[in-house]
């Protein structure tokens, strides 16, 4: 980015004049720049003020998402005798209003930040779906479909592609649709605009499920390498990475100190306690041969619960 600076004192620090708007070279007093825009605040902000506006000159950031980057100026309604004519109509009125597909994005990002917001997701996440239900709601290949269904399918994406997986039970928690209709919404948007999505494993989910779980850091590598070997030798066919994470923390829990039950881990990963079992069962008959060798058990293989 190129420097303001003065011909002559390259070096100088200019000074803004914020009454006349110039910057001014201190050396030698030439303006170097003259009407600066000052993008401040109008007056002073606390940090424990409780208002939620920012009291800027210069309005929200620009979105290069809505058509004209957002920058439309919107008058308000006007609240002293002022802002109203001898007929009583307001002197001031909006020429251009929002149009119905920027109304219908910004209802939609609103939607993706707030859902974002419960679950703890970074920005970039966040980046990613905003992008995401632009590219499908331009294509307008989803038509019948409600926007916070796709808003939500396209979260479930962007997690995904992020390497962040979320379960649709998470996504559909803090959204206000169906887990069916998420679903259906994610396989459309995939065919439609040919997104890339890694396969899940059961590794993308235990650190999170340990961690909500409370176990310790032993027993979530045991799980992982529980589970790793039960894909590995084929053991659980057909079962989702999820329910075999589930129970891979099962079978470590009950052989450590820190046991945990089947309710309470179907609570964290949700999923039934019988779909938990289902898998634990398939894995109970090579429980000595899916735990890593320098894992230290409170109880013997032979001696964890029978599914």
């Amino acid at each position: 980015m190129n420097r303001i600076s003065c011909p002559k004192h390259p070096d100088a620090n200019l000074i803004e004049d914020y009454h006349a708007g110039d910057m001014i070279c201190p050396q030698c007093g030439l303006v170097v720049v003259d009407r600066c825009i000052d993008v401040g605040s109008e007056w002073r902000t606390f940090s424990n003020d409780k208002a939620n506006a920012d009291p800027s000159r210069v309005g929200a950031a620009e979105n290069p998402l809505l058509s004209g980057g957002d920058l439309s100026t919107i008058i308000g309604q006007p609240s002293g005798s002022a802002g109203f004519g001898e007929d009583g109509a307001a002197k001031y009125q909006n020429r251009k209003q929002v149009s119905s597909s920027d109304r219908a994005l910004i209802s939609a990002f609103r939607e993706i930040s707030h859902m974002s917001d419960r679950i703890n997701l970074p920005r970039t996440i966040l980046d990613r779906t905003n992008g995401l239900f632009k590219q499908v709601h331009e294509q307008r290949s989803l038509r019948g479909r409600s926007n916070d269904a796709i808003a939500a399918a396209c979260l479930y994406i962007a997690c995904r592609q992020e390497g962040v997986p979320r379960t649709f039970k998470e996504i559909c928690a803090v959204s206000r649709v169906s887990k069916k209709e998420i679903g259906r919404c994610f396989k459309l948007i995939l065919r439609a605009i040919e997104a890339n999505v890694s396969l899940i494993n059961s590794g993308d989910f235990m650190s999170r499920f340990c961690s909500n779980l409370t176990l310790p850091t032993s027993v979530q590598k045991a799980a992982t390498h529980v589970a790793n070997q039960a894909m590995k030798l084929d053991l659980v066919p057909g079962r989702s990475p999820i329910s075999v994470a589930a129970a891979a923390i099962y079978m470590a829990s009950q052989a450590s100190s820190d046991k945990r039950s089947q309710k309470e881990i179907g609570d964290i990963a949700g999923t039934a306690e019988v779909t938990i079992r289902q898998s634990y069962k398939l894995m109970y008959p090579k429980a000595l041969e899916l735990f890593p060798e320098d894992f230290k058990f409170a109880t013997k293989v032979e001696d964890l619960p029978a599914p």
